[in-house]
Formats: structure tokens, C-alpha cells, sequence
């Protein structure tokens, strides 16, 4: 089929392809800008279509013709047919340039008439083709679109590699896709021309997948589900997709260590070699299937006596893949095992658990298999299901325990003690810690409709609450109930108010009422002598008088921090040792800070809570930014944010952590991205606490990309919600310092004086001295606008000092760099009688601070100033007032360029003076000429001198 460049691609097909496939679609788009050619490959369902599509319509408007073809299996054996495809409809167009022969070879081919074959008109056929596509070329750059090479008949093949290899410069390019399982890929090739990009697709993560299930309206499915798809289809597009589709047709979800239902054409699709498997090596393979780490021991202590001849017999076929350094087998895609399994008779598949039920070493292993093997319930079976959920429990597996809890209840006769519903329940609160919020909800909600005790009808309603995370809002109607539920009970008031300390916080934006509700539920706690909740409400207590800079703080971490202590809670990132971290972090006490946060992550990784884990990573993260390890920075934000999308909790903070470690060490436009996200998360769920912090990091990443303007206009507004908070403390967002720079760089250096002067009576009541270092750097800045750069030279000089004897790297360096910029600058504009400022105009100090830390936002600032050269002045000199008039309707950015362009002043001067990059620069003078209807900077000159432009 060919297509001409009006063509476009239905507009579904694009939203696919950005699932998890920007990068690559990235590389490929540019190769094909480049003139090169594309190969697609990888295996099959992987996605290679779709996103051969997607390119083709994204590229093919470049392309005058796009010609179009897509074999299949079933007609890959009739010659000359993708041929036909590519060249039927542009025939008459190109017949009349062809020499008789071509032309007559040519016409034989795609009509079927005269039956031409390559061994008789072999050459006269090559030459055609080539000349078509030369005759095409000729016209406009041609595209040609081949999906599914591996059906491709053998003769169009060949002549379309023969083609590609002697195209040379002629503007024809082509995009393929082929199947393959391995690296074979290179064997297609030759049907490409020689600059082909060969991009191989690999299968989607979780989260990918989780978002193309979205995508595709198969919703809701919890986490663990999301999980188990994405487990079971190896990340394959198609494979995920038809779960997904069996499961939303479903009338009922697989039950707790039942596999995912199969569908019957993957079933199909990857059982077709079973047939070829005696009936013994089919039944060593359910077994293996039913397994979690089968091995040849494994499957001999189940009865399987011939495991090596029946496993060899299905790795000969693919069934299986072959390690020799692994122990254990492993199925050539988990796609296999879990359609085997499907396949199996359900009596059939209780025998095999059965005899794994004595065969496994695993205490664990031995009791899931013990009850996939029995049928109804069993009091003997549920307690020893009840056991290996401890045992899992105790080793750091909380999402395994919560699967066995559900077997254990599955198995509990209603009047058993403990009853059905608390293992549920105790299940729940194991999906909580593993992450699985939407799995605990849905358990606590089903044991609501049940329950009658007041205590189980509490504890559900606590899971319910736990699962809203920070989306406290949502689950207002909830709180009137579980009030009712609790009675005059302390010991349930002390959870029902300790949650309610939270609404206060997150929904309210109340400290002083968190505060007032944590306390209460410390005190029933005590009364009802339930220490994890007393010492869960001190830890909350205690954050928000930190917060709060309340002078109670200090003793009410003591309080939290008081034996006896529970393991729980002593590692939770609620908890009293997180209380702990917060003080000694907004104390200034880092190493101490780092110690501390890095022993907490390591008891929650130990544990398996997911939760505290996304956290602490955010934690450490902040801990070594503040010491100016922005590199090791990165990574832990990187890391706790994968970790957060992966799990779907606390996507928000991390992406507020993330996003001030890019614009630190990383990408800026990242950054900024990050930040919206963050402030989107934080508006979506009411949670005005995170704003302010998600605020923040905006307004330190539009300074870091030299927008002040924008930085100024996002931390008022943190201003704004902080003080409404009741957040007096300094020491917990710390941007004080990054909105008073920003007003000096817009020219209002006495609000920036007035945030300085507001925010040290704080720091000084607590004792905040990293706080009050960097506000002494911006008070330099202020005395320096003002024209008093021998003060803030001395100013300056002190603030790197201190800053580096407190451990604060990236602030010491930022002092550096502010100090060699006020040098530089005053050594552009000497003044008459004035004395030189002391120290020399470098920038070297300021830049090796800056790569110490790994600080490569700043270092490329540094890098432009110093290329630059001195500059004339911190603030541009007075235009004449017709220009003035004229930059009136620009944005702050705009003007301060413009007036920096009047006076003279080049791309890569504006660039340090402003401390942007030089392409923003540019960007910035492109929406100055479009607004003032200009057309270059020496139109801007020409209105500095009062002169119409023409």
C-alpha cells in the first residue's frame, strides 16, 4: 500500500508508544531526521508495531511518499507480494521513467502476468526496483514502512535489499520492524541500507505496565495484581494487555497464591510445544510450575524420578531456559509456567501442591502449598498458615505475609479463635507495610460489612484511613463513624484521635490543632496502656513542634524516645526515631543526621516496610544535599521516587526531594517538571503541607534556570502557606534565602530585606545557624545592589566560612560563587577613590566547590560567567524613556535581557549577569522580538536610542 503526505496515523496510536518508550522513541525520530534509516526488533507482543506506527506518523509528514507494506506468516510464501504492497499504487506513476525492460519486469512482478521470477528476469527485476524508488526520490524524500521482515517473501527480500544497499544519498529511507527472540536482528539487515539504527525493545517495568493497563480502561486492579501481570506477562505489552482483558472479563478475582487466568490465546501462543512433550515431562513441568524455586532436588523429592530427562526434553524445545550456573530451572517466560499451571485440571493441580507440601524445605513454602492443596476449612491448616504469615513477617516480607493471612483466614471455620475476619485484618495491615494499599482496603472494607466487634470495626477503619495516605480528604465521612465504633474505649480513641492529629495537619493545615489532637491520643493511649499508639502520637507531637519551632519540641522528643520502645515504631518513618532525625537535621547535626536516617533505612529494608523505605530514602537523600554530596544526592531521589511510582505512595514528596537534587546536580527542566508534579500531587489531595514544600523546590528551580521572577512568585506563595500553617521554623523548608536572592535580582532588595530580617528573629530564637548563614549571604546580595560591595564583600567572606565549617557544601559554594561575581562585577566599574575589594576576581574557588560537590546546574553557571568576563554592572544602567515605554509589556525575564541587549552587552554576558544559560538567552530574546514586532537585537538598540524601527 502506498501512502501520500497528506496521510496521518488514527491518533490512538501514539498514547501507546509513550508508555515507557520515549527514549527510544527519541533516538529512532532523530535517526530518521538524520536521512538514516530505522529496524525495529524484539520479541513478539513486545510492541514493535506500535511503535513503527507511531514513528511513521510522526515522520512521515517529512516524506512525500511513504510507501507501506506488512507481511504475514500465512502469505509469506507467495513472491512479489509485499512488492505489490509497496509499489501497486505509484506503478503508473513511475512506469514511464523506467527503461522498457524495468518497466516489463516490473509489471510481471506486481500484476502476476508472465509470471516473472528472479532467476529469469533477476537482474532487469534489481534494476527496476532501484529505479523506482530513485523516480520516487526524485520528487520528494520517500519513505518506506515495512512491518513483520521475518514474513517478508523471500523475493521482495531480496530485491529490497539489493535496492537499499545501492541508494547511496538518494533521499529514500526506510522503517522496519522484525520479530526475533535473541540478538539475531543482524540477519535483516541487508534488506536495510547501511546507516539502519537497529533499536531493540525490551519489556516494560511496572509502573509502565500499570499505565498501559490504565490506558486501556482495565481499572481498577490493585497493586498486587498490577504486580502479578506484570510478573507473569515478563513485561511484554501484548502479554500484560490480555491478562489484563481475562481479568476485567473475570467475574472473580484469582484467589490469595493462585496464578493469574491465562487466556486462551496466550495460552495458545506459548503452549503450542507442549504437544510435542511426553505426558510424564508435561507433569514434571507443572510441577515445576507450581514451585516458587523449583529445582531438579525439588522436583525428585516430589516423585518426579526421571526430572533430568523430562527438563532436558522441555529446554530442547524452549520450554525451559538453560543455566548451568543456576540452580534452580527456569521457565523460558513466566508466561509459560502460569499457562501450564492454567491448563492443569484443578484435581491435578491440588496433588501437585500436595506433594510439594512435604517436598519443599521451606517452612513458608511447605504451609502455601499445604493449603492450595485442601479444600474448605481446616483449623489445623489455618494455624500453620497463621505461623509461616509470622515467619514471613519476621524475615522482611510483609507482601507475603499479607498473602498467606488471606489463605489462613480462607481456611479459619467462623467460630474459631482467632476468627476469619482478624486474620484478614491482620493481613491488611501486612499489605499497608508491603505497600499495597489499594489490597488492604479493599480487605478492611469487605471485613466493615461483616463485623460487629467494636474493636475489629476500629482496627478495619484504621486500614481504611492508612490505605488514604495523604489524601486524608477523602476519607472524611469516615471519621464520624469510627468515633461511634470506638465508644468511650481509650485504647480505640487513642487510634481513632492520633489520625485524627494527621487530618488536623494535612487537610486543616493546622499544626496548633495536630498538635493538640496528638497529644490527646497520647494520653488515652496511656490510659488504655496501648505504648505503640502513645508512642506514634509523641513521635507526631514532637515533628510538629519542631516544625512549629515550639520550645516544647526538645522534651517532647525525649518523651517519644523514652523506654520501654516498640520495634515498630522505633524504625517507622512516623516514628520516634524519624522524630529524631527531623531535630537533629534542623539542628544542623548532620553527620549525626546521616547516622541516624542510614540505620533507620537499613532496619526498614530489613523488614520489608515499603512505605517507611520511600521515605527514608528521601530522607538520606536531603541529608546529603545539605552537605553538598549532590551526586549521591541524585541517586537516592532518583531511587525513592522509582520506588514510590512502583509502589504508589509518597509519590508527591519524592517527587519534591527529586526535583531539588536535579536542579542541584541533575537536569533543571527536570526539575521543574518535578516540581509541578509534586505541587499537583500536593493540590489533588488537599495537602497543604507538601505544597508549601513542593512550592518551594519550584521556586529553587526556576532561580537555578534563571527565571527570579518566577522564583519570587512561588515562594511568596510558600510564604503565604506557611505562615498560615503556623510553621515558624526556618529550618524546615529553607527557602527563605532563595526568595530574598530572587527579589534582589528583580530590583526589590527591601522586601528581600524584610524576608532576612523576619526569618532571623526565628533563626536566631532557635538557634538555626546554617539558617542564618544563608540569610547573611542574601543580605550581601542586598548590601552589594545598594552599592556597599565593600560590606558585602566581608559579609560574604564570613558566610563561606561558616557555611563550610557547619558541613553545608552547596550553600558554601553559592557563597563562593556570589563572592567572585561581586569582585568581577566591581572590577568591570571601578569607582572614583574607591579602593579595590579585596581577594582576587576568580572564579576558580567558586567552580572547584561547585564540582566537589557534583553541583553541575552551578558549575555550568560558573563556566558561562567566567567565560563572559567581567561584566559592567550588577543592575543594567537606565534606558531612555521611549525604550523603557516599549519593554513595559514584557515579562521581568524579558526586560532585565533586553536592557542588558541596549547596553550593548552580548548572549553569553547576559547569560552570567543573569545567571541563565546562553540558550536561554536566546529563547528569552526570540519572545522579546515577537512581542515588540522586531526582528533581531539591533532593532532593541535602536529603541534604546529613541529610534523607530522599520
Amino acid at each position: 500500500m502506498t501512502v501520500r503526505r497528506d496521510f496521518q496515523e488514527p491518533p490512538r496510536s501514539r498514547p501507546d508508544l509513550v508508555i515507557g518508550r520515549e527514549e527510544l522513541f527519541t533516538s529512532a525520530r532523530e535517526q530518521l531526521g538524520r536521512g538514516g534509516s530505522v529496524l525495529l526488533h524484539g520479541p513478539a507482543g513486545i510492541g514493535k508495531s506500535t511503535v513503527l506506527r507511531a514513528l511513521a506518523a510522526d515522520y512521515g509528514g517529512a516524506a512525500r511518499t511513504v510507501l507501506r507494506c506488512s507481511a504475514t506468516e500465512s502469505e509469506s510464501h507467495l513472491p512479489f507480494l509485499a512488492l505489490a504492497d509497496l509499489f501497486g499504487l505509484v506503478l503508473e506513476d513511475v512506469s514511464a521513467a523506467l527503461p522498457g525492460a524495468q518497466r516489463t519486469a516490473l509489471e510481471s512482478a506486481l500484476t502476476g502476468r508472465g509470471e516473472s521470477t528472479l532467476q529469469r528476469d533477476g537482474l532487469a527485476l534489481r534494476l527496476a526496483v532501484l529505479s523506482a524508488l530513485r523516480v520516487l526520490a526524485a520528487k520528494g524524500p520517500v519513505l518506506v514502512v515495512a512491518d513483520d521482515l521475518q514474513w517478508l517473501d523471500a523475493a521482495s527480500a531480496e530485491l529490497l535489499g539489493f535496492a537499499a544497499r545501492r541508494l547511496g544519498d538518494t533521499p529514500v529511507q526506510m522503517l522496519c520492524a522484525v520479530r526475533t527472540e535473541g540478538q539475531e536482528y543482524d540477519r535483516h539487515l541487508p534488506a536495510s541500507p547501511p546507516d539502519t539504527l537497529a533499536v531493540r525493545l525490551g519489556p516494560l517495568n511496572r509502573t509502565q505496565v500499570s499505565a498501559l493497563l490504565d490506558h486501556r480502561g482495565y481499572t481498577p486492579l490493585s497493586r498486587s495484581t498490577i504486580r502479578d501481570i506484570h510478573r507473569t506477562s515478563g513485561g511484554n505489552p501484548l502479554f500484560a494487555l490480555e491478562l489484563g482483558r481475562a481479568l476485567a472479563e473475570s467475574p472473580a478475582r484469582p484467589r490469595p497464591g493462585e496464578p493469574l487466568p491465562v487466556p486462551t490465546s496466550l495460552r495458545a501462543l506459548v503452549l503450542s510445544r507442549l504437544e510435542m512433550l511426553s505426558d510424564e515431562a508435561r507433569r514434571t513441568l507443572l510441577v515445576a510450575s507450581a514451585g516458587a524455586r523449583p529445582t531438579l532436588a525439588l522436583l525428585h523429592a516430589a516423585g518426579r524420578e526421571h526430572a533430568e530427562a523430562e527438563t532436558a526434553q522441555a529446554a530442547a524445545l524452549g520450554l525451559l531456559a538453560t543455566d548451568p550456573e543456576a540452580p534452580a530451572l527456569r521457565f523460558a517466560h513466566p508466561l509459560i509456567s502460569a499457562a501450564l499451571y492454567a491448563e492443569a485440571p484443578a484435581q491435578e493441580r491440588r496433588a501437585v501442591h500436595a506433594a510439594l507440601s512435604t517436598a519443599a524445605s521451606d517452612p513458608i513454602e511447605r504451609a502455601r502449598h499445604l493449603a492450595l492443596a485442601t479444600t474448605g476449612t481446616d483449623p489445623d491448616v489455618a494455624a500453620r498458615l497463621a505461623e509461616a504469615g509470622a515467619l514471613a513477617r519476621d524475615r522482611g516480607a510483609p507482601s507475603v505475609a499479607a498473602s498467606l493471612g488471606l489463605l489462613a483466614a480462607r481456611h479459619t471455620p467462623a467460630d474459631s479463635t482467632p476468627g476469619p475476619d482478624e486474620r484478614r485484618l491482620q493481613a491488611a495491615e501486612d499489605a499497608i507495610t508491603a505497600g499495597e494499599a489499594d489490597l488492604a482496603r479493599d480487605i478492611a472494607r469487605d471485613v466493615l460489612t461483616r463485623a460487629t466487634v467494636p474493636a475489629e470495626r476500629v482496627r478495619a477503619w484504621m486500614v481504611v484511613i492508612e490505605a488514604a495516605g495523604q489524601a486524608l480528604g477523602d476519607v472524611d465521612a469516615v471519621f464520624p463513624q469510627v468515633l461511634a465504633d470506638a465508644g468511650d474505649d481509650p485504647r480505640l480513641l487513642a487510634q481513632v484521635y492520633y489520625q485524627l492529629a494527621w487530618r488536623g495537619l494535612v487537610v486543616e493545615g493546622d499544626f496548633a490543632e495536630a498538635r493538640q489532637e496528638a497529644a490527646h491520643a497520647a494520653e488515652l493511649a496511656a490510659r488504655g496502656g496501648d505504648r505503640r499508639t502513645e508512642l506514634m502520637a509523641l513521635s507526631f507531637q514532637a515533628s510538629t513542634e519542631t516544625l512549629m519551632g515550639h520550645p516544647d519540641a526538645p522534651a517532647t522528643v525525649k518523651r517519644a524516645l523514652k523506654e520501654p520502645q516498640d520495634p515498630y515504631v522505633a524504625c517507622h518513618h512516623n516514628g520516634a526515631g524519624s522524630a529524631r532525625f527531623r531535630w537533629l537535621i534542623m539542628s544542623d547535626q548532620l553527620p549525626e543526621a546521616r547516622a541516624t536516617i542510614t540505620a533507620l533505612l537499613r532496619e526498614v529494608r530489613r523488614r520489608g516496610m515499603v512505605e517507611s523505605e520511600v521515605h527514608f530514602l528521601r530522607f538520606l537523600a536531603d541529608t546529603e544535599l545539605r552537605s553538598g554530596h549532590c551526586g549521591r544526592a541524585l541517586d537516592l531521589a532518583r531511587e525513592s521516587l522509582r520506588l514510590a511510582r512502583d509502589s504508589g505512595i509518597g509519590e508527591g514528596a519524592s517527587a519534591m526531594l527529586a526535583s531539588l537534587a536535579e536542579a542541584s546536580a541533575g537536569d533543571v527542566d527536570r526539575a521543574l517538571a518535578l516540581a509541578r508534579e509534586a505541587a499537583d500531587h500536593a493540590e489533588v489531595d488537599g495537602d497543604q503541607m507538601y505544597l508549601s514544600r513542593a512550592l518551594a523546590a519550584l521556586g529553587y528551580a526556576q532561580l537555578v534556570a534563571g527565571d527570579p521572577a518566577a522564583a519570587v512568585r512561588s515562594l511568596r506563595r510558600v510564604r503565604e502557606l506557611e505562615h498560615g500553617l503556623g510553621i515558624n521554623d526556618p529550618g524546615r523548608g529553607r527557602w527563605h534565602g532563595d526568595l530574598a536572592e530572587s527579589l534582589v535580582r528583580i530590583g526589590e532588595p527591601g522586601e528581600a530585606q524584610d524576608v532576612i530580617d523576619t526569618t532571623r528573629a526565628h533563626a536566631l530564637r532557635l538557634g538555626r545557624q546554617s539558617v542564618l548563614a544563608v540569610l547573611d549571604r542574601a543580605e550581601a546580595l542586598v548590601r552589594a545592589a545598594r552599592g556597599e560591595h565593600e560590606a558585602a564583600v566581608v559579609r560574604l567572606t564570613s558566610v563561606q566560612d561558616r557555611l563550610g565549617r557547619l558541613g553545608y557544601g552547596l550553600e558554601e559554594a553559592r557563597a563562593a560563587f556570589a563572592l567572585a561575581r561581586l569582585r568581577a562585577q566591581a572590577g568591570a566599574s571601578p569607582r572614583t577613590g574607591a579602593r579595590p575589594l579585596p581577594g582576587p576576581a576568580s572564579y576558580d574557588e567558586a567552580a572547584r566547590l561547585f564540582r566537589r560537590c557534583r553541583a553541575l546546574p552551578w558549575l555550568r553557571q560558573v563556566d558561562a560567567a567566567a567565560t563572559a568576563g567581567p561584566t559592567s554592572a550588577e543592575r543594567p544602567a537606565a534606558a531612555p524613556a521611549v525604550a523603557l515605554d516599549a519593554l513595559e509589556g514584557l515579562a521581568a525575564m524579558e526586560r532585565q535581557v533586553a536592557s542588558l541587549v541596549m547596553e550593548g552587552a552580548t548572549n553569553r554576558e547576559i547569560a552570567a549577569r543573569l545567571f541563565i544559560s546562553v540558550k536561554t538567552v536566546e529563547a528569552t530574546l526570540t519572545r522579546v522580538y515577537r512581542k515588540l514586532g522586531i526582528r533581531s537585537r539591533v532593532d532593541i538598540v535602536r529603541l534604546a536610542a529613541g529610534r523607530r524601527t522599520t
